[in-house]
């Protein structure tokens, strides 16, 4: 019976230190992450597939650093513009590691150290960038192009850090609280006085097509006047012409004087008087007593 109970406890001694054998040994690697191997201190292997691997156990170690992009928002900053305009920066960036192995004999594989070489290399191209650009510049600028020019600036020097850098993206780039009012009225000045520009140049504009057209009018008008006083004449000629042709004629002009001589006489009659009084030698007179 003693033997057995002994038997037992060994068992269960060589099973416990089997697992702890097997759980020093086993190393499981996340799909987000890199699994580093150490060997009294020193990186032996880095392991990016995930799934689970296997190591020497007590004497390799093992720890994890982010496979995946990361997010750090840098601290807010003033920056100064070419026109020697101050300026609040809020910008964040993203990043990740590209060689593990250069990130840790550089930075010794921290994230803190990494955050602080991403703010002065990032800061410093921000800076120089907004330093050569007026304050109007940067304000336009803010819908991809600063960004692009400040990750110009940055460059290829996260290369020996085994950093790659994603993106540098800015949420918010304004004045200083005690300078925008100062600005803004400054703005409000500008563009009241570029609206007032257009507007003076809009009502020359339209001074200038009002006289083009009235002197346009004034032409049409006097080739018009002309041209009616040409017809006018013509009328009259017309008109002339078609009397002497009736005078001509004895027997048409004894009936146009009979016709001329009653609208007289019939102009003669107006209102209620329909009573006509005739001297015997009056023209019209003679075409009653003519027969």
């Amino acid at each position: 019976m003693k033997k057995k109970t002994i038997s037992r406890i060994l068992l269960a001694i060589v099973l416990i230190g089997a697992v702890i054998v097997l759980g020093s040994a086993c190393v499981v690697t996340q799909q987000n992450e890199y699994t580093v191997i150490r060997q009294f201190g020193r990186v032996v292997d880095i392991r990016d597939v995930p799934g689970v691997s296997w190591k020497l156990p007590f004497i390799q170690t093992s720890e994890t650093m982010p496979n995946r992009v990361l997010l750090y928002d840098l601290p807010v900053s003033d920056v100064i513009t070419q026109d020697k305009k101050t300026m609040v920066a809020d910008s964040f960036i993203l990043w990740r590691i590209d060689d593990p192995q250069r990130f840790i004999q550089t930075l010794n594989g921290s994230i803190p150290n990494a955050e602080s070489r991403l703010t002065s290399l990032v800061y410093n191209s921000m800076k120089n960038t907004i330093s050569g650009m007026s304050q109007s510049e940067v304000i336009s600028g803010r819908d991809g192009e600063l960004a692009g020019a400040i990750r110009a600036g940055v460059g290829d020097s996260l290369d020996q850090y085994g950093i790659e850098l994603i993106a540098i993206e800015t949420k918010h780039l304004d004045l200083p609280d005690d300078n925008k009012a100062a600005v803004y009225q400054r703005m409000i000045s500008e563009r009241n006085n570029i609206a007032a520009s257009y507007t003076a140049e809009g009502e020359s504009n339209a001074q200038r097509i009002r006289s083009q057209t009235d002197k346009e009018v004034q032409i049409m008008l006097s080739e018009a006047a002309a041209k009616a006083e040409m017809l006018e004449a013509e009328g009259e000629a017309e008109y002339m012409r078609i009397l002497s042709d009736a005078y001509a004629d004895p027997e048409r002009a004894e009936f146009y004087n009979f016709v001329r001589s009653l609208d007289a006489a019939k102009a003669s009659l107006t209102g209620s008087r329909n009573v006509l009084f005739l001297n015997r030698t009056s023209p019209l007179a003679e075409i009653f007593y003519s027969n």
